[in-house]
């Protein structure tokens, strides 16, 4: 161990590793709190730009977007109440009546402070337990991976997006666009149609530029088609006392708010598929129903901030406990991350800390030193980064297309890549338009390789008999765990089906008059 330190110590702790980590935290927290935008985009068009670096700087500069554009996220929600991802919403509750009470300030450092400590804590969580559960993992054989993984991707289409057919639809869907290319057990192509370059698979950048980057782009333009591309003013502080932004006494009063945050951001971080948004308004619940003055929650109450922001950013690096332990990701952005291990030779799972221990070290280093960076990059660019979220759409949009475009043809198969991203981007367009879930889309495409071989695995020592599992309790277990995610999320789904139906109004006449209308 104290060798892998050393050598992670001598890769990471250079003046051009660290100029890339920092870069990456600005990156994200610039990308994070432009409305529309979010951390994925940003990784997923970094991504090709990383392949000239060693893997733990490249994995701890997309690690540092990742943590960057979780905290920037606060930034356009505290000042223009428009989140700049999901998981923001919460934020908007007390940070933009902060805003309006000429306190936008406080609520910036407060959300900074919150976004640090929530990110630290769960970055030391992921340093103390990725190593014994991969231990764990060592002991479990084909049948239990093969049997984990089909539980993973039901439980995350069971708590992604409104409903559960529509997500399961999409991860069987990421499932088989995992499976052109070359048969891992007969060695001939399949599913390439005669093109070569199929051979090797659909490339995993065409596919997360597309869906993520140019999608959201597509969905951008149509909202805004004949619309201003502009945001709103953000509002000016009002006149400051002799008071300071953030003192002593405001510390003590988010504490345990920040730590309530960070405890619930690493629990739900560490479940695949919970996600960010759930831990947000997790957190920001407890620390209201615990408050002695929940009624001042909604108004601009610092400790709604503090506990949304911490939550939000402790998912971050606890998401990246299973994909350390056991090689799943629980997450857009832990799935493009599980991508980027691969691309740079390295296999998430298990074996990760025997094969590659100076890279997970230098990993580790990197993400503490991006939990610095970011408290930096907040503390001196908060003010910069609120002239920037006023950038123009209409300016902004064609250098992302620009980027994609690039992205997709130098590491995706030159022109090919940027055919197959204008199609995925179409295709992710169409995906949100009707609301299908595209953390299972990519968590499947991701996860189906690894799903193909174990099954076959599983299938070969068992014999094909099924009562080879009484040997095996542990995939009994998550299989019994897939069921259920399926049996209870589809009767929730039916249930709110039906209650839909029943508050759809009628078409039948009445004789009030409407609201609003001629009497």
């Amino acid at each position: 161990m104290i060798e892998y330190m050393s050598i992670a110590a001598g890769e990471i702790l250079t003046p051009t590793v660290i100029g890339y980590i920092i870069l990456g935290v600005l990156i994200g927290y610039i990308v994070g709190a432009l409305p529309g935008m979010n951390r994925t985009t940003a990784i997923a068009l970094a991504i090709p730009f990383t392949f000239t670096m060693p893997p733990a700087a490249a994995l701890s500069f997309l690690i540092g977007i990742n943590k960057g554009g979780a905290a920037g996220a606060a930034v356009s929600a505290i000042l223009l109440n428009v989140p700049g991802e999901p998981s923001a919403v919460v934020t908007t509750y007390d940070g933009y009546p902060m805003t309006k009470q000429g306190k936008a300030q406080k609520a910036l450092v407060i959300a900074l402070v919150a976004s640090v400590v929530g990110d630290l804590l769960a970055t030391v969580v992921l340093i103390l337990l990725a190593q014994p559960v991969a231990r764990f993992a060592i002991g479990l054989g084909p049948i239990e991976l093969a049997s984990i993984l089909i539980f993973s991707i039901t439980f995350i289409a069971a708590v992604s997006g409104d409903s559960f057919y529509k997500a399961l639809i999409a991860g069987i869907l990421g499932l088989l666009l995992s499976a052109p290319g070359i048969d891992i057990e007969t060695g001939l192509p399949r599913m390439t149609f005669g093109l070569l370059e199929l051979y090797d698979g659909i490339p995993l950048l065409a596919v997360a530029i597309g869906t993520l980057a140019l999608s959201e782009i597509l969905v951008q333009i149509d909202e805004g088609w004949r619309g201003d591309h502009r945001y709103p003013q953000v509002a000016a502080d009002k006149a400051k006392d002799s008071e300071p932004v953030f003192g002593m006494k405001d510390a003590v009063q988010v504490a345990p708010s920040i730590l309530r945050g960070s405890l619930v951001g690493t629990l739900v971080g560490i479940l695949p598929g919970l996600g960010a948004t759930l831990a947000s308004f997790l957190a920001y619940t407890w620390v209201r129903q615990s408050s002695k003055t929940p009624e001042a929650f909604g108004k601009g109450a610092p400790e709604g901030v503090a506990a949304s922001e911490s939550a939000d950013n402790a998912t971050v690096p606890a998401a990246l406990i299973p994909v350390f332990a056991i090689g799943v990701p629980g997450s857009l952005s832990t799935a493009l991350l599980m991508g980027a291990f691969m691309m740079h030779g390295l296999t998430p799972g298990p074996f990760l800390f025997k094969e590659s221990g100076s890279v997970v070290f230098g990993i580790y280093l990197g993400m503490l030193l991006a939990s610095a960076a970011l408290l930096l990059v907040g503390l001196f660019g908060q003010r910069i980064f609120s002239m920037v979220i006023q950038i123009r759409k209409s300016v902004l949009l064609p250098v992302i297309v620009f980027l994609c475009i690039v992205g997709a043809y130098m590491e995706a198969g030159g022109m090919f890549g940027v055919y197959l991203m204008l199609v995925f981007g179409f295709v992710g367009y169409f995906m949100k338009k009707f609301d299908y879930s595209f953390v299972t889309f990519v968590v499947g495409y991701v996860l189906g390789p690894m799903a193909e071989l174990t099954i076959r695995q599983s299938l070969i020592i068992s014999d094909s008999n099924p009562a080879a599992l009484i040997d095996h309790p542990i995939a009994i277990l998550f299989l019994l765990l897939a069921v259920f995610s399926i049996w209870r999320f589809a009767i929730a789904g039916a249930r709110s089906m039906q209650i839909d139906r029943a508050a759809t109004p009628t078409d039948e006449p009445s004789d009030t008059p409407p609201e609003g209308g001629d009497r």
